[in-house]
């Protein structure tokens, strides 16, 4: 179980760290001015858009305009958390990781939906997105586990301060 748990941490440690670096820089072109972007990131955006085919990304209906404010305003930051909490061993990794999922995944669930549901998206354009599914419901999984590391356990021990002294 230790082995599987140091993959999957180092996995999401990957996703966390290109999240961190994707969503402020070539995500946050869906909401905001194109000016105040570097022209090399604005040309890296368009030619995604082309490349894969990303009507999202360059019609910008509402509802994913919400969705990428969402990602900035909550999961970018929760992504910097998971970072840390990582690479830090905090005992409340499991909690921020299990949030971020649960968010990533319902946002994942809108945008798949429509995705699929429209008829314009590619094979290659679902490829692109499929990952963060799954990366989605990995962060949930992580969140579920007990990072804990120590071998003892506290299962049918009382607290100290909470018994009662016999005279």
């Amino acid at each position: 179980m230790g082995a599987l748990l140091k993959l999957t941490d180092a996995v999401l440690f990957l996703f966390f760290l290109v999240i961190a670096l994707v969503a402020p820089s070539l995500d946050a072109q869906t909401c905001l001015p194109a000016t105040i972007f570097p022209e090399f990131l604005v040309d890296l955006k368009s030619w995604y858009g082309r490349e894969y085919g990303d009507y999202l990304v360059t019609e910008k209906p509402h509802f994913f305009v919400g969705l990428v404010w969402l990602e900035l305003l909550f999961q970018w930051p929760l992504s910097l958390l998971n970072l840390y909490g990582l690479f830090a061993s905090k005992s409340w990794f499991g909690t921020t990781c299990l949030i971020y999922g649960v968010s990533v995944f319902t946002s994942m669930a809108a945008v798949m939906s429509e995705l699929v549901r429209s008829g314009k998206a590619s094979d290659k354009l679902l490829t692109m997105y499929f990952p963060f599914v799954g990366f989605g419901v990995l962060a949930i999984l992580r969140g579920l586990v007990p990072s804990s590391s120590r071998g003892s356990s506290n299962i049918g021990k009382r607290p100290v301060l909470g018994r009662k002294k016999r005279s």
